[in-house]
């Protein structure tokens, strides 16, 4: 079964970014898109940044397809 020639990595809670960066190296990927959302939660007086969302999106090496 082939690879899809892009995906997305999501850095997780408990992860780094370094962490996230070296499992898109083991699974043949690399990272030529970074996108950054705020994470709201409701606060008092309304909705409040409460963090923020890291998702890479990764192609596939061409070293490592074929």
């Amino acid at each position: 079964m082939k690879k899809p020639k892009k995906k997305k990595f999501v850095v997780g809670i408990n992860d780094s970014i370094h962490e996230c960066l070296q499992s898109m190296e083991k699974e043949g990927y690399i990272p030529v898109r970074r996108i950054e959302k705020p994470v709201f939660k409701e606060g008092k007086n309304g909705p409040e940044i409460a963090g923020r969302s890291i998702v890479f999106e990764g192609r596939l090496n061409e070293k490592t397809e074929q």
